[in-house]
């Protein structure tokens, strides 16, 4: 006899359909959904886990990995006293303030900025009342003179020096010229058997001038060398301290009349811590003033010396050395340059190297 429960055509048992569709609903309705997983997140600890065990049903737990799933993973924030370092915080003073790094720098940058200004103000002030005629300057006649000789003198010594390395250059083309010359009369000389004697005397008289010419400018470009480095030189440094003594008397001077100024004014409280600073301040530039003054004394005195045995040894070396050439006295020509250890290079001399330069 055939089993009554038995389902025809294979079909399923309708009673374990319904029982397996009723679990799957309640595991579904158990599960844990966004909102959980998000508090979870947030909490670090999951709100809500499967633990029921499902009898008479085909469907077993480990058709979903696990009767207790959880999350693996959790993300929490430091609590606030936490020790973690963070990289982006910035350090801040005991007191809690916060302060820069370049706050200080700033404030060193303004200060300087300001001084300037104040100072600039000052002198401009100052050297448009003098220009105008209108406010007092401090003169040394002495000194000013002997500045105001030395400036006309770099002058003269720059005329020197510019109409010497003209006769020099020109010079140099009449030496090239003369070589070149020589060089023709010896050829013509061995293509012109009926001219040879003449042509030969020419071109040995052109080689003689020619190495003549060579020594003499050897002297003079010792001699523009040597005032080049005087008037460019030695009295440029001169003049820049010069400078620096007439700007720091002007700085001088216009704290001076500040200061006096302040206590030709009336006296309060206010007042009178103002006239401290300018006196201090006025104190400070009288002192730089003082010592760049010396300085320019004693560097004239000096340069007035050198200049007398540079031009003296100079002035003779160009005199012995353009009488020697043009009276064709080629042993006084070569004494001259011995005497004063000027040495010529040669046509084949290498150029030194730039170590050696």
């Amino acid at each position: 006899m055939a089993d009554q429960n038995a389902v025809p055509n294979g079909g399923g048992d309708p009673r374990r359909d319904d029982t397996f569709e009723m679990d799957l609903k309640e595991i579904l309705e158990d599960g844990p959904n966004l909102n959980d997983m998000s508090n979870t997140v947030q909490s670090g600890s999951p709100k809500k886990t499967i633990s029921r065990s499902y009898s008479g049903s085909s469907v077993s737990a480990a058709s979903f990995g696990s009767t207790e799933p959880r999350l693996t993973r959790s993300f929490t924030m430091p609590p606030a006293t936490s020790n973690v370092p963070l990289s982006s915080q910035t350090p801040v003073q005991s007191n809690g303030d916060f302060i820069p790094k370049t706050v200080s720098a700033a404030q060193s940058k303004l200060e300087s900025i300001r001084h300037w200004s104040v100072n600039t103000f000052k002198c401009t002030k100052q050297y448009l009342a003098e220009r105008l005629g209108k406010g007092s300057k401090t003169v040394d006649l002495e000194l000013e003179t002997q500045i105001e000789v030395l400036r006309d003198m770099q002058r003269k010594y720059a005329n020197i020096l510019r109409l010497a390395r003209t006769l020099t250059n020109h010079f140099y083309q009449v030496v090239q010229t003369q070589r070149a010359l020589g060089e023709a009369f010896g050829e013509q000389g061995q293509r012109s058997p009926e001219l040879h004697e003449e042509f030969s005397y020419n071109c040995e008289t052109q080689r003689a001038l020619v190495r003549n010419g060579e020594t003499l400018l050897g002297a003079m470009n010792f001699f523009t060398s040597s005032v080049n480095t005087l008037c460019n030189k030695t009295m440029e440094d001169s003049l820049m301290t010069v400078r620096q003594y007439e700007h720091a008397r002007l700085e001088y001077d216009a704290y001076r009349n500040d200061l006096e100024v302040l206590q030709l004014g009336p006296r309060d409280g206010g007042t009178v811590s103002k006239i401290e600073e300018s006196k201090r301040k006025f104190d400070d530039y009288k002192v730089k003033f003082e010592q760049l003054r010396a300085d320019v004394t004693i560097k004239l005195k000096f340069l007035d010396e050198n200049r007398v045995k540079v031009m003296h040894k100079q002035l003779l070396l160009f005199h012995n050395a353009v009488s020697a050439y043009f009276t064709g006295n080629d042993a006084a020509l070569e004494a001259t340059l011995k005497q004063f250890n000027i040495k010529l290079k040669g046509a084949n001399t290498e150029m030194p190297s730039w170590l050696e330069q």
